[in-house]
């Protein structure tokens, strides 16, 4: 009886419009406290690890509530390829800025000589840098990690 009441809603089995429109409501909010999260890192307890994890499963409860076909229309393969890539870049990028002003890795005083802000406002600036790529590949990784395994590598299906 319920599989012929939900067919006829034009909904799947299992599908639940009230936790659709809880996800739908609450998906914003957690990306801006992942996006918060990421950004008072090197001020407070969070960072980019923490921050990524946080906006990573906003992925995967979209994909969880709706399907993985919903989850990739919010966030597809390429865009989700496009910022692994970026955060990658941008962590690896500035340790070898540092060092090739003459410092060692991720030693953000060093990137005093491009930009004279003194050495103090470059060690706060230059983490503030790292935790935002490592925020990104991080949300990359989770998200694309269980597109992968919910989906058994196809990325058609789903759950």
């Amino acid at each position: 009886m319920k599989e012929v009441r939900a067919r006829a809603e034009g909904r799947k089995i299992g599908e639940s419009l009230i936790i659709q429109t809880a996800v739908r409501i609450l998906v914003p909010f957690i990306q801006i406290f992942g996006l918060y999260v990421i950004v008072h890192g090197h001020y407070s307890p969070g960072g980019g690890f923490q921050g990524g994890v946080i906006l990573g499963a906003s992925f995967v409860l979209l994909a969880l509530a709706y399907d993985l076909k919903f989850s990739l229309t919010h966030m597809s393969e390429r865009v989700n390829l496009i910022f692994g890539n970026c955060g990658a870049l941008i962590f690896v990028g500035t340790g070898v800025l540092t060092a090739l002003f003459g410092g060692l890795f991720l030693d953000y005083s060093a990137l005093d000589k491009l930009i004279p802000l003194g050495p103090i406002e470059w060690r706060s600036f230059g983490i503030f840098i790292v935790e935002v790529g490592v925020g990104l590949a991080v949300m990359s990784i989770m998200a694309s990690l269980f597109w992968d395994l919910s989906s058994d590598g196809e990325l058609d299906e789903g759950l």
